[in-house]
């Protein structure tokens, strides 16, 4: 179908190992083989939001434009309003209590984990002189691989492990062997997990708690999918159930809210940064010694929210601030709109399914995983490299697993991109691919 202008692009391109691409180098392939066969490709390898953003949001950066705000430079550590909704967010679906002064808003999350692990190559500096290992990132894969990239930036070292075989108890006991055999700074995950949609229990979270205050390093608890497990009802403020966390069960974390998923704002790169109190005001000789600055929180924001970029973009602020607000109020279901996602992920896991596809990471410790916004497939006899490749060949765009720090064999497949109009288009895609390669 599309197999000669794949092979033509990819070589154009200098693709020709897929397992080095990057998601943005499939997006570009994928943009190539349209302009040259002038055919739509269905675009399920991009984790990008598709949903329009609430008009609450557009009114509040309206209003502070309106009222002058672009004119003044925003406080390092945030405006008082967006951290007060912050505090307040999470209290209201975390239910957790943190200091306002401890919500940090960050130029998306990108910006809040580069922040996070910048603050950790300079916190841990001194691990040598304490005759300890050189310090390390455990990485809960597969994962968003562009968190590794920044590591390798800052220059800290980086290990994974890969959940697919380690769940509950299994999970802790092998993080508890890990910690033991590396220094660990930090341990990382995306909960829900991208692109597994896997969901931590609290009974695994109070394993990760348990471990992080045991060997001291800090949890890097990334939401960028808050509270989309469509399982149970996370919408409604201040009643459980809340937003599953590893919050509460240790001081040591810092969790990640992206504006750009829940919240449909991700053109304006919209994060919170929250750091537990006691982080926030923990000290530590390294960063005192080089920066003049001990206590870690006020380190991340005078020192390295100011140098990356004085701040996060005043209007957005305001913006973030005011959903933030109406969902605490109840005058706005965050959760409402993206359920479209669901939806989405539950028609595409029935057509592959029928086509002899399988789930690859297919449940939560034996309860059915949530339909959301991404899943992950395998095609029988074929490694994940070749099934991104032979999808090109019938106008489908995925993600290969190989790129993401998982084990397994498999394609991410994102539902933000598909639309209703390109259901039998998709139907009649997989069912060419099946016939082709069955």
């Amino acid at each position: 179908m599309f197999s000669s202008v794949v092979s033509e692009a990819a070589a154009s391109m200098k693709l020709v190992d897929f397992s080095t691409a990057t998601i943005r180098d499939i997006q570009a392939l994928a943009r190539a083989i349209e302009e040259r066969t002038g055919e739509p490709v269905i675009h399920l390898e991009m984790g990008v939001p598709g949903l329009s953003p609430s008009d609450i949001a557009l009114r509040a950066e309206q209003e502070a434009l309106a009222n002058g705000c672009a004119t003044i430079y925003p406080p390092n550590g945030g405006i008082p309003r967006v951290k007060n909704a912050a505090a307040q967010f999470v209290r209201a679906f975390i239910g957790v209590d943190i200091d306002p002064l401890c919500c940090i808003p960050t130029t998306g999350s990108m910006q809040g984990t580069f922040a996070t692990f910048t603050a950790l190559r300079h916190a841990f500096a001194d691990f040598a002189r304490q005759g300890k290992t050189e310090p390390t990132v455990l990485f809960i894969n597969p994962g968003f691989p562009v968190q590794t990239t920044q590591c390798e930036v800052v220059g800290l070292r980086y290990i994974g492990l890969d959940v697919h075989d380690f769940r509950g108890p299994a999970l802790v006991e092998k993080l508890d062997q890990l910690a033991a055999e590396n220094n660990l700074c930090a341990l990382v995950y995306s909960n829900p997990n991208n692109p597994s949609w896997v969901c931590f229990s609290d009974e695994e979270l109070e394993g990760i708690g348990r471990l992080a205050t045991k060997h001291d390093f800090i949890v890097l608890e990334d939401l960028a999918y808050f509270a989309m497990d469509f399982r149970r009802d996370l919408s409604h403020p201040n009643q459980p159930p809340y937003q599953a966390t590893v919050a509460h069960y240790t001081d040591n974390y810092i969790l990640s809210i992206s504006g750009s998923k829940a919240f449909s704002y991700a053109g304006q790169r919209a994060g919170i940064c929250c750091i537990a109190n006691a982080l926030y005001h923990r000290r530590f000789p390294a960063l005192d010694e080089k920066f003049g600055v001990a206590e870690f929180g006020n380190f991340y924001a005078n020192r390295l929210m100011y140098t990356m970029s004085s701040g996060t973009t005043h209007s957005v602020q305001h913006a973030l601030a005011a959903l933030m607000e109406a969902a605490c109020d109840g005058r706005y279901n965050f959760l409402a709109d993206v359920r479209e996602y669901g939806r989405r992920a539950k028609f595409m896991k029935e057509v592959l399914l029928a086509n002899g596809f399988y789930l690859v990471y297919d449940n939560d410790m034996g309860e059915p995983l949530a339909d959301g916004f991404y899943f992950t497939v395998q095609f029988p006899g074929m490694d994940d490299i070749e099934l991104t490749r032979r999808l090109l060949n019938v106008g489908i765009a995925v993600f290969p697993l190989d790129t993401m720090g998982s084990t397994q064999q498999g394609v991410r497949i994102c539902t933000s991109f598909f639309a209703d109009d390109q259901r039998e288009l998709f139907r009649q895609r997989i069912e060419i691919f099946r016939k082709k390669n069955g």
